[in-house]
């Protein structure tokens, strides 16, 4: 459009040119402020996961939440375009498979899928620094079914009154009804004596046990290890051995157990999908 058209344009609509030369210059099109909108609807998901999500959960979010339907490839790029990322790096180390020994019995024999609560559980420990106590250490118990987190113990020691501790949290917050499977690694802690005696003595409670030095055997419980490292621990400094206490409390009881979506459970929470087969 040259300044003649401009010209007649502005008369007949009474207005001065100065003002359609704004407009064009600040208008922003429809389709423009769409993707501004959903570019800001985007990060506030991220910034609500604490950073966490991807583009799949991202745009799972977006569609179930938010009735907004796009493809995972286009929030990728609006992600990218934005500048933000997920804070979890991906790591992997191979692991060789160390020949069976021992009397200890895999009962689960990789087979992960289960058809109710408290069918199979698997459990394990973790290593958290803190500057006032070293190594402190997280035993864990999952339901294979729901993913979540049924019990946990945070301390100072690695000893198998730890992981003693841990199950037994799990079993006040679930109880028994039926044969359950309670797979864990061959740690010292779940090998002894103490621990194994404990065992027996719950009703309908039968211990499995990895292959020795096959983290593959616990690849459900080494996947939540992974996920509070590079959700969480990576990315905090804990001074103090109450600091990191508060902090793993609020991920696994807030964040993990209420809050974070799972691919494996319809994309819902561990308590969200609970509730809904208790219905």
């Amino acid at each position: 459009m040259n300044d003649f058209d401009v010209h007649q344009m502005c008369s007949l609509l009474k207005v001065p040119r100065s003002s359609f030369y704004f407009y064009c210059k600040h208008n922003i099109s429809k389709r423009k402020y769409e993707e501004e909108s959903l570019k800001a609807l985007i990060k506030k998901i991220w910034l609500d996961s604490y950073k966490r999500y991807k583009a799949p959960k991202i745009t799972f979010v977006l569609n179930k939440q938010h009735n907004i339907h796009i493809s995972r490839k286009r929030t990728q790029n609006l992600m990218k375009s934005m500048q933000i990322r997920s804070i979890i790096t991906k790591s992997y180390k191979p692991y060789k498979h160390k020949p069976d020994e021992g009397v200890f019995e895999n009962l689960l024999q990789r087979n992960f899928s289960a058809h109710g609560i408290n069918e199979k559980w698997v459990s394990d420990i973790t290593y958290i620094w803190t500057d006032e106590c070293g190594w402190c250490y997280l035993a864990t118990i999952l339901d294979l079914y729901s993913k979540r987190l049924i019990g946990w113990k945070f301390g100072k020691k690695m000893t198998t009154e730890l992981v003693t501790e841990a199950l037994e949290i799990a079993l006040q917050t679930r109880g028994l009804n039926k044969v359950l499977v309670l797979h864990s690694d061959r740690g010292k802690q779940y090998t002894a004596d103490v621990y194994r005696e404990y065992s027996r003595s719950v009703e309908l409670l039968n211990l499995s046990f990895s292959a020795k030095g096959c983290p593959y055997d616990n690849a459900p419980i080494e996947s939540f290890n992974a996920i509070i490292k590079k959700e969480l621990i990576n990315h905090t400094h804990y001074t103090t051995y109450d600091q990191a206490y508060i902090s793993i409390f609020t991920f696994i009881e807030k964040w993990y157990n209420r809050e974070r979506i799972h691919g494996s459970i319809d994309q819902m929470t561990p308590i969200a999908f609970e509730n809904m087969i208790q219905i």
